[in-house]
């Protein structure tokens, strides 16, 4: 690959390369073609199932997922695979759709990056007095995040977009995501200071 078209950190290089792999495993052609996670999960041999769906957690458990608690997660994968093989995912239904497919996408790329998948027993707490999940691995979780957020929104892509004066929230639209995720995006791309500069030279 051209390393024009790659990021110029060492990470961001890192996480270009492997989400574009990914890009093409899903057929994708071009470099702003929507990548749709609900279509590549099922290669990554997941199931996503609706919250509601789950009998085995308690009326009271789904309140406060769904209601105090609902900030606080976004998703996850259950440890154990289903006796067909996959692997459950769940989605808060309380966040919106460009939401879960950065979600969904963090997950599918735990299965295609090969990562042993972290459980969420609390073993302690920090300093802070928040709890602190055992085996959870923040290198880990950047990776998958990174690269899904990759996937979701090609480099050379946004970079083009940047350039050309769009917005966040106009590139969001394009890609089906969120602001805040196409913002990541400039930002861990060394792309701020050109988008704040397209941004002023087109208002």
């Amino acid at each position: 690959m051209d390393t024009d078209q790659l990021p110029p950190t060492q990470k961001g290089r890192h996480q270009e390369i492997r989400a574009t792999a990914l890009r093409e495993f899903a057929g994708l052609r071009f470099d702003d073609q929507r990548l749709d996670p609900f279509q590549l999960a099922q290669y990554a041999n997941l199931l996503v199932a609706k919250l509601e769906d789950i009998e085995e957690l308690s009326e009271e458990t789904k309140a406060h997922l769904l209601g105090d608690g609902k900030e606080m997660w976004s998703g996850g994968a259950a440890s154990h695979k289903l006796p067909d093989g996959r692997r459950l995912i769940i989605l808060n239904p309380t966040h919106g759709k460009n939401r879960h497919n950065a979600t969904l996408m963090e997950e599918i790329c735990h299965v295609f990056l090969g990562h042993k998948p972290s459980r969420l027993a609390i073993k302690n707490t920090n300093k802070q007095g928040d709890a602190i999940a055992r085996d959870y691995n923040a290198d880990i979780e950047e990776e998958a995040y990174g690269t899904g957020a990759a996937a979701l929104i090609p480099f050379t892509s946004l970079k083009r977009f940047v350039e050309q004066g769009k917005t966040s929230a106009e590139i969001a639209r394009h890609f089906n995501v969120s602001r805040a995720l196409v913002e990541y995006r400039i930002k861990i791309s060394r792309l701020w200071d050109l988008y704040k500069e397209s941004i002023f030279q087109t208002r």
